[in-house]
């Protein structure tokens, strides 16, 4: 993806002034909050795209949007990235900071395939199970494909566990292929 060192560079800078101010939880909330934002409006997106639209503008909307709901130096990264004509990226580089974040506090992503959405009491039971595996804490991820059609696929970081119904059905179909079944008629 195009962009991605520069955003790199610019979110590990952040977390480091962050850490060197000690607010760097605060600064993950304003960049999870950023990259929310753009990503649910197409128009944000479009604006901070734009070749046509002025870096001022950008960053006066951006300052109007974020103002009153994010730290100051994730403001501070928004005039930044305007003053280096870097907008486009501002997305990507809060996304960025927040994986550093997660790496940095020790906190997996763990994502959890189901048949059907997890209820609250799953889980945490899930998460419970999580860090007496890991050691860690992680944050639930839950995708709902219907093609599992039930049990669960957990993936967290490079382990994976496959209880899902419709890979027990693939090994049973595995195991009769590869059997020499002879049916005693």
């Amino acid at each position: 993806m195009k962009g991605n060192r520069p955003a790199l560079r610019y979110a590990k800078a952040v977390l480091n002034l962050a850490k060197d101010s000690k607010q760097e939880t605060l600064v993950n909330a304003s960049m999870q909050l950023i990259a929310e934002t753009i990503s649910e409006s197409d128009e944000l997106a479009l604006v901070l795209n734009s070749p046509i639209i002025k870096t001022k503008d950008k960053i006066n909307a951006l300052n109007t949007i974020f103002s009153e709901s994010i730290d100051q130096i994730s403001l501070g990264l928004i005039g930044l990235l305007g003053e280096n004509k870097r907008l486009p990226l501002l997305a990507l580089v809060a996304s960025q900071y927040s994986v550093l974040f997660d790496h940095d506090k020790l906190i997996d992503v763990a994502k959890v395939t189901t048949a059907v959405p997890l209820t609250s009491e799953l889980k945490e039971k899930v998460l419970a199970k999580i860090k007496e595996l890991t050691g860690h804490e992680a944050l639930l991820e839950n995708l709902v494909n219907p093609e599992i059609l039930g049990g669960f696929v957990l993936r967290v970081g490079d382990l994976q566990y496959d209880a899902s119904i419709s890979n027990n059905l693939n090994q049973l179909k595995r195991q009769f292929d590869n059997s020499h079944f002879v049916a005693k008629i």
